[in-house]
């Protein structure tokens, strides 16, 4: 358990800065890429659904089936990006504790 006395339980070197959470940039890329990449897969769905159900002129069922599928896409893909992001900085904070379980 922790001490209560408010100072860091590992010894904190002033030139360093503080510990983050926040994850690298190259995490934050490739979430970045992985839900423009979901959100684009998710549009041509969209698009092929409201294609295969559609008859006649269909330029208006085409594009909201795109931009519904895109954005569902591309919303689940970003929560599953988030939650990712999170887990992997409060890992890594705890990595440089001093190894105490919680």
């Amino acid at each position: 358990m922790p001490a209560v006395s408010g100072e860091p339980p590992f010894p904190v070197d002033p030139r360093e800065p503080p510990p983050s959470a926040l994850p690298s940039v190259a995490a934050r890329v490739l979430a970045f890429t992985a839900i423009v990449v979901g959100g684009v897969c998710g549009a041509l769905i969209g698009y092929a659904i409201a294609d295969i159900s559609c008859h006649g002129d269909c330029t208006v069922p085409d594009g909201l089936g795109a931009l519904v599928g895109g954005a569902i896409a591309a919303g689940g893909v970003a929560i599953v990006a988030v939650l990712v992001l999170r887990a992997m900085g409060e890992w890594r904070t705890l990595q440089k504790g001093d190894g105490e379980e919680l």
